[in-house]
């Protein structure tokens, strides 16, 4: 299984401000673009995620906690598999690569903050939405 991974951006900065770009990430395959702004930073969103359709996420505003599990059963996945967790700022326009096979739990860690997601598919166009309650993982958080 193909692994989450950071498509690192960057920023040149002079007198005439700063500009950011990401020239590594390949947005040949997004087919939608949406942006999460959560409502609080006690909310997550999450767990949900894939089983064939691939993300990419990128924070435009303020910062998110991105906690990522590798699903071994899509009807029950084991309630011990560990997250991985990712922090995003817009600092130099890195973008977490989220393969499929993937659920995500999404945070925001300032309030405003914004996060650009795009898939690899259209909306409705496949039936691939796999959700799980918040609490049915049982690992301990650090």
């Amino acid at each position: 299984m193909q692994q989450p991974s950071i498509i690192k951006g960057s920023s040149f900065k002079d007198t005439r401000g700063e500009l950011y770009y990401n020239n590594t990430f390949d947005a040949s395959s997004v087919r939608r673009i949406y942006i999460i702004d959560n409502s609080s930073i006690n909310n997550a969103r999450g767990w949900q995620g894939h089983k064939i359709e691939q993300r990419w996420f990128l924070v435009v505003t303020g910062a998110f906690e991105i906690e990522l599990i590798a699903v071994d059963n899509w009807q029950r996945p084991s309630k011990h598999l560990k997250p991985t967790k990712y922090i995003l700022k817009p600092d130099s326009m890195d973008v977490l690569h989220v393969p499929a096979g993937f659920i995500s739990s999404i945070r925001s860690k300032e309030l405003g903050s914004k996060l650009v997601v795009m898939g690899d598919y259209g909306l409705g166009e496949i039936a691939d939405e796999y959700k799980f309650k918040a609490d049915y993982f049982k690992f301990k958080s650090k």
